[in-house]
């Protein structure tokens, strides 16, 4: 039986690691031989969550060709997937994110405007009335509260919360006190480089028709603990707009615990952000006041200005 690989994106968040080892125990309860992988480093928040509910982390995966055939989940660029991703079969996409795919085969493509992959995951477990293991369940509810923060995102709908409350039942676990406990265990960023920071959630992008950029985002209870490191953070910025040819590079630093965000930018389109969200940068660096999500609040409002 050919075997099947499922992976989320490139520097891989709890939703893309939760969804891609989901999706492998959904699929192989249906009868597919299918494993899960990753395509980059595991951040502290989903070591916390695969810990928490004992799960191993995924193998690395660095390229596919045309004998691999693939599940896409939380993601469709292909700027955003592996080395290769042109070449092999795409069998199946799952997602929450704007569709820019296209492929020359008929696939299935799964995709709804909800806060996270997870939740789309739980309604094809039901579709299917295959069962929800406990840890399986567990590591999805650490996604929803992930991709939500905690149902605060502007990016949580009404179907992620009642998802989070079935898997919080089946996983036996309080949503509040362990959704806070995983969401802080994230924010310790101290051991990272900056050269980390600026890659542990970041995504290429093009805004509009012409603008490429990069757009990174960190989670925090402290903003200015992280902007003590400005400078230094500003440096490996400047040589990814050098290095990857980028109109536009930003670094989203957002406080969980308040629901705010402090932006740095750097590029020749920094206009986009002063004209997008009426601030006026100083020091590449401006307050976003109720700016929590790079899916709802970011892209698509740049875009539009672009």
């Amino acid at each position: 039986m050919e075997k099947i690989l499922v992976f989320g994106h490139k520097s891989p968040d709890t939703d893309s690691i939760a969804s891609s080892v989901a999706m492998a125990y959904l699929q192989s309860k249906l009868g597919k031989a299918i494993e899960p992988r990753r395509l980059g480093n595991i951040n502290k928040e989903t070591e916390y969550a695969l810990n928490h509910f004992k799960i191993g982390a995924p193998e690395l995966l660095s390229s596919v060709d045309e004998n691999n055939t693939v599940i896409l989940v939380d993601h469709n660029e292909a700027v955003q997937s592996v080395e290769g991703i042109e070449k092999a079969h795409i069998h199946m996409v799952v997602d929450h994110h704007t569709i820019d795919f296209k492929v020359s085969e008929p696939l299935y493509y799964y995709a709804e405007p909800v806060g996270c992959t997870c939740t789309i995951i739980n309604k094809l477990f039901e579709q299917n009335n295959v069962v929800i293991p406990a840890d399986v369940a567990g590591i999805m509810l650490s996604a929803i509260i992930s991709d939500t923060l905690l149902f605060k995102s502007p990016t949580c709908t009404e179907f992620d919360r009642i998802a989070a409350e079935k898997l919080a039942k089946i996983s036996n676990t309080d949503i509040n006190t362990y959704g806070l406990a995983m969401l802080k265990a994230g924010t310790d960023l101290s051991s990272f480089s900056e050269k980390e920071l600026v890659n542990l959630d970041a995504k290429m992008t093009t805004l509009g028709d012409s603008v490429k950029a990069k757009i990174a985002q960190v989670n925090t209870a402290d903003i200015e603990d992280v902007m003590t490191r400005k400078d230094k953070i500003e440096a490996e910025m400047s040589k990814d707009v050098n290095e990857l040819s980028l109109d536009l590079n930003i670094l989203l630093i957002t406080d969980i615990i308040n629901s705010n965000s402090q932006v740095i930018t750097l590029g020749s389109r920094t206009d986009l952000v002063e004209k997008s969200y009426s601030v006026k940068l100083e020091n590449n660096t401006a307050f976003l006041p109720g700016i929590v999500s790079r899916k709802k609040q970011v892209i698509p409002v740049l875009t539009a200005n672009v």
